[in-house]
């Protein structure tokens, strides 16, 4: 909690936790300690432990302590705001070159541990050819580029030739190799057109996510939706999202969610254009532009509709969901519903700090 409360690392926050009194005393200490509580891989070994269950008992919890610390009001969780975003993974910038040669990378890495002697690991001459390859892309030669870049593809494919030939008679191996090569393979066989493509190695389940801003074409990682209340802002519900669906599609099982989470039926949903069509019957649903049935009141609530965007800055600029570290679709779960919790408890410790400034309009 501490650590997406003020983006730290695992390494960071441990050494953190020594040099803060706040921190111990929040996490039960009465007198300062002097020694590490815990190792930092614990950290990932705990969050798997917990589960996504887990965690959304903490944000329960998260959501208790605003109400009693007087942060956000009960009936503002009748009315929510909802909206989407993409939350990067830790990946470089896919490119054909860069997946050849990390590839290339880790089937040598994979034999070497296993004992497998392989014909040739090209390991020398796949790094020359991607020093070139960027060497003629920053050239604009592009054709000689696109050359070494099928080299490279070329040292790929007979390197995975040659481990499925050494493993053909081996159960174990088989096993070993098996989910590297099921991606290697694909990554081979993969066109510009291509769909469900592979954009990293270590993290396969990446997608490519096209936003439309002019700074940033393209996104990896996955899509990520928040149900936050519409006066305060707390997070009632936040939950990772794969396949790139369509929001509309979504809003009813993020609301659901919600509801589960903070053990309080919502009534009312302030959602943007990108939710038409979302098919929800038993809640009032206003979207961005809408003018039937509109009141005065109701016009004002969707004009609020965007303080969320805020909200989700400070996620990204202050947590850590601007670049998710944590590994797989687990990860990408767990980091959603943490960042809501690091965003909960920031808004209940100004709450303390600063009771007469905590006025929103």
């Amino acid at each position: 909690m501490l650590q997406h409360m003020y983006d730290a690392s695992d390494e960071r926050a441990v050494h953190l936790w020594i040099e803060n009194p706040y921190w111990q005393f929040f996490c039960g200490y009465d007198y300062l300690q002097w020694k590490f509580p815990l190792d930092p891989s614990s950290l990932s070994r705990w969050r798997k432990r917990l589960g996504e269950e887990g965690i959304e008992k903490i944000l329960a919890v998260t959501i208790t302590a605003a109400l009693d610390v007087g942060a956000v009001k009960a009936s503002s969780l009748k009315t929510v705001i909802v909206d989407t975003t993409v939350m990067p993974k830790n990946i470089t910038y896919p490119t054909d070159s860069k997946l050849y040669f990390k590839g290339i990378q880790t089937l040598v890495r994979m034999a070497k541990d296993y004992d497998i002697k392989l014909r040739q690991t090209y390991v020398f001459l796949s790094k020359k050819a991607l020093r070139k390859v960027g060497q003629y892309s920053h050239a604009r030669q592009m054709k000689r580029a696109r050359r070494e870049s099928k080299r490279l593809k070329t040292y790929l494919g007979r390197i995975v030739r040659d481990v499925e030939r050494k493993i053909s008679k081996n159960n174990f191996l088989k096993t070993a190799f098996n989910s590297v090569l099921k991606i290697l393979n694909k990554v081979l066989a993969q066109e510009k057109d291509s769909k469900n493509k592979i954009y990293s190695i270590h993290e396969p389940d990446v997608e490519c996510i096209s936003k439309g801003k002019a700074h940033k074409k393209y996104e990896f990682g996955c899509k990520a939706s928040f149900v936050l209340t519409h006066k305060e802002g707390l997070a009632l519900g936040t939950q990772a999202l794969h396949g790139n669906p369509y929001d509309g599609h979504t809003l009813k099982n993020v609301l659901e969610k919600a509801e589960t989470i903070s053990g309080k039926r919502i009534d009312k949903a302030f959602v943007d254009k990108g939710y038409k069509g979302h098919g929800v019957e038993d809640k009032q649903i206003f979207i961005s532009g809408q003018r039937r049935g509109v009141t005065r009141w109701i016009k004002q609530k969707i004009h609020r509709r965007q303080a969320i965007e805020p909200h989700i800055g400070h996620m990204k600029s202050d947590g850590r969901l601007d670049r998710n570290y944590l590994q797989g679709i687990l990860g990408d779960k767990l980091n959603t519903l943490l960042c809501g919790v690091g965003h909960n408890l920031r808004l209940i410790i100004r709450k303390l700090c600063h009771p007469k400034e905590f006025q929103l309009v």
